[in-house]
């Protein structure tokens, strides 16, 4: 589901592609958001997992605290931060891949895209989830968390941070978020940007404003290649790519 005409009419090319972690490389989210719930639950905020996704998803475990902290109206009564990563931790069996992504990501590294990981996590969590799930391969030293800027999601400084280590200006970034403050932060650094509703629903990723939304990875494939924002796909590709948008009903 494309919701911004604009990026297909002008064949607006991308130079580098930046990926959010949790829920767009790494199916997370869910483990995330359950452990934060219930956390904040304990904290003396009583939160169901569906408040979690919308009011947290995206967000760094310290601005969680802050903002848990001023409803609270106190300091909360135990590290909230080393209890969540200890409980995550304790769930890392859990963790796959996000379908698809290994074979998108596969497909990027043929073609010599530049890449790289802008997540909200820690860079222990973010290596971790990469590794588990076998991914870190793909990115080298390029992953970086907003441990590294200032300002988290939805400021643009982590998005800022990531295209100026790849050399690319943001401009040329085409980024991949599942969170609105994901995609708020990418629409700041004027990227372009694909959201990708797993938790997240499309509305609210459209009003956050995505250029476009997808609910799989070979929909992202079949967008990148239809629409030529990637350039270099052989005609295999873009005949399986015209399938994938014909069925899901993607602009061409």
């Amino acid at each position: 589901m494309v919701t911004d005409m604009s990026i297909t009419s002008s064949r607006y090319q991308i130079d580098a592609v930046v990926f959010d972690c949790d829920g767009v490389l790494v199916d997370s989210e869910t483990i995330n958001n359950e452990v934060l719930a219930e956390l904040a639950t304990e904290a003396g905020i009583p939160t169901t997992f569906e408040e979690c996704v919308a009011r947290y998803m995206g967000r760094s475990t310290a601005e969680c605290i802050a903002e848990i902290e001023t409803s609270l109206g106190r300091a909360i009564e135990f590290d909230f931060a080393a209890t969540y990563e200890e409980r995550v931790f304790e769930r890392a069996g859990e963790l796959r891949a996000v379908p698809g992504v290994a074979e998108l990501l596969n497909w990027l590294d043929s073609l010599g895209v530049p890449r790289c990981v802008a997540s909200s996590g820690t860079p222990t969590e973010i290596q971790h989830r990469l590794a588990v799930t076998q991914l870190a391969k793909h990115f080298g030293p390029y992953v970086f968390s907003a441990t590294m800027v200032r300002r988290g999601k939805p400021a643009p400084d982590l998005f800022i941070y990531a295209a100026d280590h790849l050399g690319v200006p943001p401009t040329k970034c085409l980024l991949v978020e599942d969170s609105p403050y994901g995609v708020r932060g990418g629409r700041a650094a004027g990227m372009r940007v694909v959201g990708f509703a797993a938790l997240a629903s499309v509305e609210s990723l459209m009003h956050a404003g995505a250029h476009f939304v997808v609910r799989s990875m070979a929909e992202l494939q079949a967008v990148l290649v239809v629409n030529d924002l990637i350039a270099a796909s052989s005609g295999a590709q873009r005949s399986d790519a015209m399938r994938i948008a014909t069925a899901a009903r993607l602009p061409l």
